[in-house]
C-alpha cells in the first residue's frame, strides 16, 4: 500500500520555479524514508483564486494533510506561519513527521 505524503513548505515570496525545486528535493526525501511507494499528495495550488487569501491557502493545505501518513517539512518551515500551524496539527493529530 502506498504511503501519502504531504509537503510543508515556504511559499511566500518564492517562485513558482523555487517551489518546485523544493519540492522535488522533498519528494526525494520522502521516497528514501519508506521502503513502500509513496503518493505525494499535490499541495501547490498553482491554480488557486486570484483574490485568494493566506487563511485560504491554510484551510486547503490542512484539508489535503488530513489524509497523509506523513508530513515533510522544507527547511525554514519553522519561520513560516502556516507551516508552523500545520506541523503543530501534524503533531496533535499524530501524522509522522520528517524534517528536511
Amino acid at each position: 500500500m502506498k504511503k501519502k505524503i504531504f509537503i510543508s513548505q515556504p511559499m511566500r515570496d518564492k517562485t513558482d520555479e523555487q517551489i518546485l525545486a523544493e519540492r522535488k528535493k522533498a519528494v526525494m526525501v520522502a521516497k528514501s524514508c519508506f521502503e513502500e511507494k509513496v503518493e505525494i499528495i499535490d499541495s501547490f495550488f498553482q491554480e488557486a483564486p486570484h483574490d485568494a487569501k493566506p487563511l485560504w491557502f491554510l484551510g486547503k493545505s490542512l484539508e489535503l494533510m488530513a489524509g497523509a501518513d506523513a508530513v515533510v517539512f522544507v527547511k525554514g518551515w519553522e519561520n513560516y506561519r502556516g507551516c508552523r500551524i500545520e506541523h503543530t496539527c501534524a503533531i496533535e493529530y499524530g501524522i509522522k513527521i520528517i524534517e528536511i
